[in-house]
């Protein structure tokens, strides 16, 4: 389920569309939500679920890494120990779905490189295993993601051509991509993110619970069905 980009059946009635920035903990905690609500849905197989970039701050220096938490102190003005209550909480909810995050040592770096192998991971139907891949290696094992060597090495254990990653990290592929996909966010009124598309007819925003998405994806596969058997 986690690493699915298509339909098992190849009959698609509830498309997911999910915008979500590698750096962002909500994100990962999202994505597993959904995935715990679909591996309860009784049509899975007919569901196909599209990861879609976003930024949380595109504005953040290219070249700059910033400890997570000093970034929080700064933009809060709390402390150490009130950033570290904080993160403990989204850290406690994290482990509740089998996700050991690490946010003490999570580095911000500006992630449009991230979101560019992304989108290269897709042209080889690897784009949910790249997703999947980056949030792991910031959330939980604190690597930095602007480092061109570790997405070469993250971007190749999900399976692409080392000679081809290196190939768009030098050069500007794919930064269409990501900026079509967050000004399209913009334009469904976007803000935050993770955001969870329904056949662009439902949404929810945020890491909401399993049972939300499942509810969701309920509502959406017969309102797709209901239309689909409308006389034209």
């Amino acid at each position: 389920m986690r690493g699915r980009d298509m339909p098992v059946s190849g009959v698609t009635t509830v498309r997911v569309e999910v915008w979500s920035d590698v750096v962002c903990p909500w994100c990962y905690l999202g994505k597993r939500r959904l995935e715990h609500a679909l591996e309860r849905f009784e049509h899975a197989e007919e569901v196909e679920v599209v990861w879609r970039s976003f930024q949380l701050d595109p504005s953040f220096p290219k070249g700059v890494r910033q400890p997570v938490p000093e970034l929080l102190m700064k933009k809060t003005g709390g402390s150490r120990d009130q950033v570290r209550a904080m993160t403990a909480q989204v850290t406690s909810l994290a482990a509740e779905e089998g996700l050991a995050y690490d946010l003490e040592s999570s580095v911000m770096v500006n992630t449009i490189d991230a979101h560019r192998l992304t989108h290269l991971a897709k042209k080889y139907g690897h784009g949910a295993e790249a997703h999947e891949r980056l949030l792991r290696a910031q959330l939980i094992e604190g690597q930095t993601l602007d480092d061109t060597g570790t997405l070469v090495r993250l971007g190749t254990e999900v399976g692409l051509p080392e000679e081809e990653i290196r190939r768009v990290l030098a050069g500007g592929d794919h930064i269409d991509d990501v900026e079509a996909d967050i000004r399209e966010a913009r334009e469904l009124g976007v803000s935050g993110v993770p955001f969870f598309a329904l056949n662009r007819t439902y949404a929810i925003s945020g890491a909401q619970p399993a049972e939300m998405f499942l509810s969701a994806l309920h509502t959406a596969r017969e309102h797709a069905r209901t239309s689909a058997a409308e006389p034209r």
